[in-house]
């Protein structure tokens, strides 16, 4: 038996790369706000009207600014493990970029563990998998966790 290979759950969001995982997004070249998900067409700052815009790998580490449980299965296209299990959900504000990315906490990381204001770092986690493939997707973990 085969070995699955290990792909991003949704293309063109991160670099699936357990020993660098990445966010993929943008920069718009005129103002400098960072978007994440990548925006390719305009910046859409109020002040600035640039349509150049470049790609970048955000940062991996930021801040807790706020976060909450999951209770309930979520809908499709959220693929859920049998039976559901509650999941913490992070934003995060990237240390750089000072853009909140929402993403799920690791297993076992649960609400009670968290506090605003503490470090938190990027990882990549199985979002779910078939008979060949496991799909990724970022997690976010307390840093030194």
């Amino acid at each position: 038996m085969s070995e699955k290979t290990t792909v991003a759950a949704v293309e063109g969001l991160l670099v699936a790369d357990p020993s660098a995982p990445r966010l993929l997004g943008s920069r718009c070249k005129a103002c400098g706000t960072y978007y994440f998900p990548a925006e390719h067409t305009l910046c859409r700052t109020p002040t600035c009207s640039s349509t150049e815009l470049e790609s970048v790998e955000l940062s991996t580490e930021g801040v807790l600014w706020s976060y909450t449980s999951a209770n309930y299965k979520p809908p499709a296209p959220f693929v859920a493990k049998e039976p559901f299990e509650p999941f913490a959900i992070a934003a995060v504000t990237l240390e750089r970029e000072q853009l909140t990315v929402l993403g799920q906490v690791v297993p076992g990381v649960g609400v009670d563990a968290l506090k605003t204001g503490m470090a938190m770092e990027l990882t990549l986690g199985t979002l779910h998998e078939d008979d060949e493939q496991r799909y990724l997707t970022w997690q976010w973990k307390p840093v030194g966790h």
